[in-house]
């Protein structure tokens, strides 16, 4: 008996030894469910943070466009207030003399005030004189029959057209032959 008690014991040891090792693995799986619940606790804070940080600083970008597009212009017009000042004096000066040439020769120098104003600020004038018509930069307000040798050609300009740089910020209007 004694040795059949021994095989009994035997399998109860074993079973005892493998049950420990179940449970552990058990307990090993539950230990690392719990910490990837963790981390993804902790990756959808970092996430939401990020999130939140992103939204601020588009906001803030934002405003930042709006206050840059609010002003922008502000220095070109603080430029042209003494160009109008010249204006008021022109206009102070023709109410007051009976010399037109003198009147004359005041707004051709505002004129060239003007235009330098204009050059500094890279917005120039479309040319148009003898030139091809140019739908890019040109508007055609009307036709003429003007013979072959200015078929597709500007004949006049009703209105100048600008631009600034490269770009054009209103279409010179034209008059083309046909």
């Amino acid at each position: 008996m004694s040795k059949k008690h021994t095989e009994e014991e035997l399998q109860q040891e074993q079973e005892q030894q493998e049950q420990p090792t179940e449970l552990t693995r058990e307990q090993e799986l539950e230990a690392e469910v719990n910490e990837l619940k963790q981390q993804v606790e902790e990756l959808n804070d970092i996430k939401l943070r990020q999130m939140a940080e992103f939204d601020n600083f588009r906001r803030r970008t934002n405003k930042e466009k709006l206050d840059i597009m609010a002003s922008a212009g502000e220095g070109i017009f603080k430029e042209m207030l003494p160009l109008v000042d010249d204006f008021e004096r022109a206009v102070a000066a023709m109410n007051q003399t009976d010399d037109i040439d003198a009147v004359r020769e005041g707004i051709k120098l505002i004129q060239q005030k003007f235009l330098g104003f204009l050059d500094k600020h890279e917005v120039h004038a479309i040319e148009t004189e003898g030139v091809d018509f140019n739908t890019d930069e040109h508007e055609a307000v009307t036709t003429f029959a003007a013979g072959e040798e200015k078929k597709g050609k500007i004949i006049d300009c009703t209105q100048k057209g600008y631009k600034l740089g490269d770009k054009v910020i209103r279409y010179a209007k034209v008059v083309v032959g046909e």
